[in-house]
């Protein structure tokens, strides 16, 4: 199989080996940890019911202009995440589409936003510090007056998540800063408030990851409690337990995110792509860190690189030896 540009793009973007042009090499940063009272989202996609609440909430509290697609243009309909759009719904489809959070002629919802990694390529590859993670709660937010448009940030996102104000005279990168604003107010993220189903699930990473194991545990078609709005709210509703995918999406992906996935079809049917447990960042730190003109100098190349070279020579060994296999059998 051959590597798809895009795949090479996005795996080049994610490993960070920093390089100086007269090639002077000096150590790597610390990789980031998780800190301890980080904060949050747990999304189950088996709560969500696809009614895009979350999209308007999100817009409304942060001041983002409706986007109109389609022949009439006569609500805010976005196809996917972009400088007016935040965070978005997205449907898997199979089949006829018949049985929700079926793999096969089912179909499944999935929400898009910066999922704040533990680990951040963006924050790294940023040469001005523009983006940050916070010491304390560990969101990675964006400051506007220290960016100065080289949109490295773009490229070293695996998930591809930043996006760029193309037309504005004075454009600026725009994420999800998990509604820090709000935040500093002592309110939640505005997604998580207004979820009827508890689908979007705010609170403490450390809770949430407890909630998580919860679930994992939870008896398919049995009645259970699921707290809705925050872990902590004290509200909640019960529903049958579904039959979960064993694994947290963003529990150990590259380092780990705080924006976190619960589903009951393969997160890769959900689009969130398949990642080593390593974080970008700390494979390339190994390699070469080093000083331009006094600020950090992305080359935006190396572990990434090398991992989907990996990924895809292992997918054409696999498919040699299946080939060899069947034309032994027709021999």
């Amino acid at each position: 199989m051959k590597m798809k540009r895009r795949d090479f793009l996005k795996g080049a973007a994610g490993g960070l080996a920093l390089l100086t042009l007269d090639s002077k090499v000096v150590d790597a940063r610390t990789v980031e940890a998780l800190p301890p009272n980080a904060l949050g989202i747990l999304y189950d996609s088996t709560l969500c019911v696809g009614c895009n609440a979350c999209m308007a909430s999100c817009k409304k509290a942060n001041s983002m202009i409706p986007e109109m697609t389609g022949e009439q243009e006569i609500w805010d309909n976005p196809q996917d995440l972009s400088a007016s759009t935040l965070n978005i719904i997205k449907k898997f489809s199979s089949g006829t589409g018949a049985h929700k959070d079926q793999e096969e002629d089912g179909y499944a919802f999935i929400k898009r936003q910066c999922l704040h990694c533990v680990d951040p390529s963006c924050v790294t590859a940023c040469p001005v510090t523009a983006l940050a993670k916070d010491n304390d709660t560990g969101i990675v937010t964006y400051d506007k007056n220290a960016c100065i448009g080289c949109r490295y940030c773009q490229v070293a996102c695996p998930y591809n998540i930043p996006k760029f104000e193309w037309d504005d005279p004075y454009p600026e990168i725009v994420k999800c800063e998990l509604c820090s604003h709000l935040i500093a107010k002592g309110e939640i993220s505005a997604c998580c408030s207004v979820c009827p189903t508890g689908a979007s699930l705010f609170g403490p990473v450390a809770e949430l990851l407890n909630e998580t194991r919860r679930r994992l545990q939870m008896k398919p078609g049995k009645l259970y409690k699921f707290p809705v709005y925050s872990i902590d709210s004290g509200k909640w509703h019960e529903l049958n337990a579904p039959k979960y995918q064993q694994h947290v999406y963003g529990q150990d992906e590259l380092g780990g995110t705080q924006v976190m996935y619960m589903a009951a079809v393969p997160f890769e049917k959900l689009g969130l792509p398949s990642f080593p447990k390593e974080s970008f960042v700390s494979m390339a730190s190994g390699i070469q860190y080093a000083i331009y003109k006094g600020m950090v100098y992305p080359l935006v190349v190396l572990a990434g690189l090398i991992f989907m070279a990996n990924k895809n020579k292992k997918s054409n060994e696999e498919k040699q030896s299946t080939s060899t296999h069947d034309q032994g059998e027709d021999a």
